[in-house]
């Protein structure tokens, strides 16, 4: 059983072109030195999957594809969502533990460090990330703001309305501004030139774009911008650049998460020229905590990424997806994923049982394993691994203990974030904060010369007539003009009785005995 385990591992995992020693295979417990698992380069942009429950060894299993990538010159980029992989840095101290595991293995362990560079989309250290609401654009905006189609063609109204009066849309503040713009002073120059705007419509994308704000994203959104080129630098010994993007804060920020890592999907699909198929990717992003990108994410996010997976491999790059289960990941992105690495799953309830058979079926069919009850008792830095051969069919499925990361497993100190800071050639480019004039201030200025042209209209004005004096106030009043008729009509009829002719109320009043 055992020869014959190792012939097929063997002849499943040998590739022509280069790869990475990944493990050995196990077989009833035990390490079989023969039945090496390594992975091969060139298929990494098929993608892939690592999962586990927590505890179980997916943050080092990460830890050591990427160190192993990137002494083979393929730079990738790390969502650090826990804060445990800026270690990766730094060399590794052995220990008993490790050199058990590499004995068994039949490898040499040596702690080496690595070409890192951190990344940070906050106030913490490190090199800013942003992006402009230009770059953007507005379909994409409109798919991570969940706008409905009325919306989306507002949406598309404001960019080109921009465009046609250069109103540079830099940051959140710039999109307020105009969608302000839009529905308030600005909107008979809108009718005249696009049709009538619905206020519903602009509040309702206000009441988004302020949802998006209130999860941090402000702070992503202005310049300069991050050219994603940079995620792709080699060191003068030929190693790629691992960029860690430390996030700590963001798992209660699902669609700010989404935002981020759609927008760098897209800059890099939009300005990666098209490469086929190479002998290793040109870069590979682990998208780690991967349940944050889908949870929340709209129908219309998750077409438009299953669109970019399936279409960023022609550009030399691959998607890792890190997650406790597999079936956090939805199938029609799932079915995209030509490497997996599964790590041990736990069944504490009913549900969790139906759980793990329905993701011991997501892999190849073995004679060696009973794939549903191995799942539930695979040990610490071990897994189910299978992948994909130069030929695009998947290899065995194999029991793999996995060979120990050779940078430190353990988080960085703050001086020792500072070194790394300070030495990097981009950080001092990135970092400096550049606030040209954009749609805000240009819109302001605009509505601020209005209201100084109103006033000076106003003050132009002929004055009318000047306040009365308080005198004439009293006499114009309905009393006084009242009270004036009364004693002219009682004058008047004293003359003319002097004179002996009588008046018609006189007369009348004598005819009725008033007198």
């Amino acid at each position: 059983m055992k020869e014959s385990f190792s012939a097929d591992i063997a002849a499943s995992y040998s590739f022509k072109g280069a790869s990475m020693f990944l493990g050995c295979g196990m077989l009833e417990g035990q390490v079989v030195p023969d039945a090496k698992v390594s992975l091969p380069l060139k298929m990494f942009n098929r993608h892939g999957l690592i999962a586990g429950a927590t505890g179980t060894g997916k943050t080092k299993t990460l830890q050591l594809i990427a160190e192993q990538l990137s002494r083979n010159g393929v730079p990738s980029l790390l969502l650090d969502i826990k804060g445990d992989l800026s270690g990766i840095a730094m060399p590794g101290t052995e220990n008993p533990k490790i050199q058990e595991r590499h004995a068994s293995l039949g490898q040499e362990w040596v702690g080496q460090d690595n070409f890192v560079e951190l990344l940070t989309i906050s106030d913490e250290p490190g090199v800013r990330l942003r992006a402009t609401i230009s770059e953007f654009g507005p379909v994409l905006l409109s798919k991570i703001l969940g706008l409905n189609d009325t919306q989306q063609g507002v949406v598309a109204l404001i960019f080109k309305f921009c465009d046609d009066r250069a109103l540079p849309l830099l940051d959140l503040e710039d999109f307020k501004k105009v969608l302000q713009y839009v529905s308030g002073e600005g909107k008979e120059e809108i009718v005249k030139e696009f049709g009538s705007v619905s206020a519903t419509s602009v509040g309702t994308i206000l009441r988004k774009v302020i949802e998006l704000e209130q999860q941090g994203a402000a702070v992503f959104f202005g310049e300069r911008s991050f050219e994603v080129e940079d995620l792709c630098r080699l060191d003068r010994k030929g190693r790629g650049v691992i960029s860690i993007l430390r996030a700590v804060d963001i798992q209660d920020k699902p669609k700010f998460f989404s935002t981020f890592l759609l927008q760098i999907l897209a800059e890099i699909y939009s300005k990666f020229p098209e490469a086929g198929d190479l002998d290793k990717p040109k870069l590979v992003l682990f998208l780690d905590e991967a349940h944050l990108l889908f949870e929340e994410a709209t129908p219309a996010l998750l077409d438009q990424m299953e669109t970019i997976i399936k279409l960023i491999r022609s550009k030399g790059i691959g998607l890792i997806f890190i997650t406790q289960n597999p079936i956090d990941i939805p199938a029609s992105i799932l079915s995209q994923l030509g490497m997996k690495v599964q790590h041990a799953l736990r069944a504490f309830t009913a549900k969790d049982r139906k759980a793990i058979k329905q993701a011991a079926e997501n892999y190849p069919e073995t004679k060696y394993y009973e794939v549903s009850r191995v799942i539930t008792e695979l040990g610490i830095g071990e897994a189910f691994v299978t992948s994909l051969n130069e030929k695009g069919i998947p290899t065995a499925l194999v029991h793999t203990m996995l060979r120990a990361p050779e940078s430190r497993m353990d988080i960085l100190s703050q001086e020792e974030i500072k070194e790394i800071v300070d030495a990097s050639e981009i950080a001092g480019y990135y970092n400096e904060l550049i606030d040209r004039e954009s749609a805000e201030e240009i819109l302001s200025r605009k509505l601020d010369e209005l209201d100084q042209d109103k006033q000076s209209e106003e003050s132009e004005k002929p004055r009318g007539r000047q306040e009365k004096s308080t005198v004439e106030k009293v006499l114009s009043s309905p009393v006084a003009r009242s009270l004036g008729t009364t004693v002219v009509r009682e004058v008047t009829r004293g003359l003319m009785g002097m004179l002996g002719i009588k008046t018609r109320s006189t007369s009348r009043r004598k005819s009725t005995g008033w007198f």
